[in-house]
Parts: C-alpha cells; structure tokens; sequence
C-alpha cells in the first residue's frame, strides 16, 4: 500500500462517520437484553474509567449485550455493544480457520513444508509444517520476547513486516518441531504470510471475503496499518500507582496471531455460527475443536486456535487475549450452547474470571466443585557470590539474531546488572553454577557459557516462549 493509498483510505475512514450517522455506534452502554446479576459482575467497571462490553448467546439467542465503563476517556465515549476493541489473542481462531478454508480450497497443504510457500524461512534443519504452526508445536520462538530482548516496547511500532524481519533473521528454533508445545504468536504471523501467498490476497482481504462478509461482520477487520481511523475503537489503559489510569497506544498489526479489531455485536454473529456453522461448515468446525498430536504421541489442550479444557466438569472451548491494555475473553460451553465475550480496555480486568461468572449465573447448577486455589511454591535461594566473583561475568554481549548488546556491570551494591540502552536495567540474581534470574521479565533465566580453556563465551537466555537465544561475549 502506498502512502498516499494510506492517508486516502485513513481520510475516508474518518468521514463515513460524518457523512453517515446512521452508521456510527449506538451511544447507549446496555441496548439489552441484559441480566442484572451479570450486571453485578461488571458494576465495579461502570462510570467514568475504562471497562468492558460483553455479549452472552444461549440457546441461539442472545440473553445479554451490553457496555460498561468509558471506551475513550478524553472525549467521554461511553462503551457499547458497537464499540470496537482488538481482541487480542482470541484472533488466532480465525487464522486457523482461515487456513482450513483455503486448505478446503486446495491451495495449502497443512502438513507441507512452510518453507516451500516462503522461502524466506532459514532452513532450521527440520521441515515446519503449517500443521504446527496451527498448534504452537513449530518450536518458532515468541516475538513478544525476543523483540523485547531486542528494546522494543509494546507500544512501539511493532508492524507484520517487522515481526517477519525478525523470524527471517533467526537462527534457531526452541526444539524439533512436533515434538514439544510453546505458544507462539510468530507462527500464527508466519501462517499468515503462508495464507498470503497461496491466496493471492492479504491476509485482511482473504479474511474479509471468506469469514467476516459472509457473516455480516460489518465492523470487523484484521489490523494491517495502525494509523488507520476505526470508528468506534476503544482506547486501551493501565491503572496507575495513586489511582488514576494512563493511555497504552497499540500499534501493532499481528496479522493472524493478534490485531482483529471487532464489537460485541459482531463477534456474536461469530459465536453463533459455531451454532449454525455458516462459515466453515459442521465438518469444519469440528476439524477446529481437534487438538494438537506431539509426535510422541501426547495430545495437547491446544487446537485451531482454541483451547479445549472442562471447568468444573463442563467440557468448553474458548481463548484470552492480552494486548497494552486490552484484555478479552471467550468460552464457549458446547454441550449447554452457551456462549460468552468479554472484551476489557483495562489491563486488571480479569476478562475470564469474569466470563467464568457469567457461566454460572446461567449454567452454575450444571458444574461440579469449584477449583481449589493451590498454594504458591516457596522459591529457592542460590548462591551468594561476591562483588568479585561477579566481576567475571561482566562484560558486553551480542545476540546476532536481534542486532542486539547488553552491557553487564557490577554496580555500587555489588549486585550483576544488565544494561541494554532502550530497555529498563535487569539485576541478574545467582541461582546455580553460571546460573541467573533476572528481575526484568524479558531475562527470566540467564545461563552463562564457557569456552575449552574456561573462560566466560556468551550467556543463552530462556524462560517463557523462548529458549537457549544466544548472546556472544564482546569484550
């Protein structure tokens, strides 16, 4: 797309409001029907800060649909049942269903080699199937983490073609695909590109044309330009220490693995076809609720796109999402038809803690027990190493992959700390033998290793979605 096809297509977005009023959403936050102890569940959102909109179909028909709290707090735009959110994670069910439906098409085979639609893929010695992209068994690391490695914010600019730079300059995969499970949005961004190619279409048009106009889902789109205007989006927020809440710019387009942009309204068009099975058909959606097969032979929870567990003895399907300040959720329990959405613009909202309330105001003489709380584990000391000691691992490190060095130091304290220029210092804790812990989320578990002769050569990070990402010793 062109700059000026942008600004273009970004002008006329932001006109149709004026020209069309009809169009614009509804201004009320509860257009009903509602139920008021659902009402309760979310009253603590109400008022003048960020909350919620949350739509609830049982039986076909919708038994609750309404807006709580403020969607943009500059211009106190109330939150509706219109009111556009990104949904975050809960995106991945439509890029697995999307790959089958161009599978049914007979463009993609599931079980090819990735590499033979993008050749841009390195070679990580082992094929990637589109198969375990699907199911996060391709052993692809997370780009959430390595970016940040790499100083990149969440509220930076973190655009599909980037996130594919970055997967194309890897070296390394977390483990042989389909042997393991780790949750990876970089496949689902992979998998996009893939249904690209073999569409002829972006991703956002192929996914226009094949699920969201059949279904009517007029206010709905996968975010490809983050400047764009979206009537009626929710703003997203994080409280703040003293109370008060601060604005989480998203500018992100995680085509695939995050970025649908969508109401209440529209999404129960979704939820009710996984009832009436008009996009996709009953074999289709069936194939969707199949979960992941390791090659060791164990099944995981993960399916297309949708985690398939039982709460309370009540078989469900359903995923969260967790973007800035966007917090969403979905469950759908098949065998009462019920199905519920939470989408939240605050990042303590608890969107499914809350959905699972929701499931018992309507279902809750169906369900077994409640789960049990377990206890928090007590963590284990490591080993106390002085100032000196540390000095030995100071120095600078370079990871190839992300362009990336941090700087470590032993500061006044004589503590290890890891300095990178753009993101916060880490003190990087001693837990066994070359063994760290840092206390930055993005350095969970740093290990040191040393060359033949004994001598500090670099320090492999892991934890989370990531795995043994080397950083090379500079000096």
């Amino acid at each position: 797309m062109t700059r000026r096809t942008s600004i273009a297509r970004a002008t006329l977005a932001a006109l149709i409001p004026l020209l069309l009023p009809a169009c614009a959403p509804s201004t009320g936050g509860s257009d009903g029907p509602t139920n008021p102890e659902v009402d309760a569940i979310f009253a603590d959102l109400e008022g003048d800060r960020p909350g919620a909109a949350v739509g609830v179909v049982m039986g076909g028909e919708v038994v609750h649909r309404a807006g709580y709290g403020t969607a943009h707090m500059d211009h106190d735009i109330p939150i509706t049942p219109g009111t556009v959110f990104d949904i975050a994670s809960i995106s991945k069910q439509f890029g697995a269903i999307a790959a089958l439906l161009l599978e049914s098409e007979g463009k993609l085979d599931l079980d090819a080699d990735v590499r033979g639609y993008v050749p841009e893929l390195p070679d990580f010695g082992a094929a990637i199937t589109a198969r375990q992209l699907i199911h996060h068994t391709s052993g692809i690391r997370d780009w959430p983490h390595t970016m940040a490695l790499g100083g990149i914010g969440f509220t930076d600019v973190i655009s599909f073609e980037k996130i594919l730079r970055m997967l194309y300059h890897q070296q390394a995969i977390n483990f042989e695909p389909g042997s393991e499970y780790a949750y990876s949005n970089t496949g689902y961004n992979l998998l996009a590109r893939v249904i690209e190619v073999q569409s002829g279409m972006t991703f956002r048009e192929y996914t226009e044309s094949r699920i969201f106009g059949p279904l009517g889902m007029t206010s709905t789109h996968f975010s490809d330009d983050y400047l764009e205007v979206v009537p009626g989006r929710a703003e997203s927020y994080n409280p703040i220490d003293g109370g008060g809440f601060q604005r989480l710019p998203n500018q992100l387009t995680a085509l695939a693995s995050s970025s649908l942009h969508t109401s209440i309204d529209d999404f129960i068009r979704w939820m009710r076809n996984y009832e009436t099975a008009q996009v996709g058909g009953e074999e289709m959606l069936g194939t969707m609720m199949q979960r992941g097969v390791l090659t060791g032979g164990d099944t995981l929870d993960y399916a297309h796109g949708l985690s398939v567990t039982d709460y309370r003895g009540l078989p469900t399907f359903g995923h969260g999402g967790s973007w800035v300040g966007y917090r969403t959720n979905f469950v759908r329990y098949p065998e009462q038809n019920l199905s519920i959405a939470v989408f939240c613009n605050i990042s303590d909202c608890d969107p499914a803690g809350r959905a699972r309330r929701v499931a018992e105001v309507f279902i809750g003489d169906a369900m077994g027990p409640a789960p049990e709380t377990p206890e928090a584990e007590a963590e284990a000391e490591g080993p106390v190493l002085s100032p000196g000691q540390l000095q030995e691992y100071a120095g600078s490190y370079r990871s190839p992959e992300l362009d990336s060095t941090y700087d470590l130091e032993v500061d006044a304290e004589g503590r290890l700390v890891a300095g990178h220029w753009r993101n916060d210092p880490s003190v990087l804790s001693p837990t066994g033998t070359d063994e760290f812990a840092g206390d930055q989320w993005f350095l969970p578990e740093v290990r040191f290793v040393r060359d033949g002769g004994g001598r500090i050569s670099g320090f492999t990070v892991t934890g989370g979605r990531v795995r043994d990402l080397i950083f090379e010793r500079q000096r």
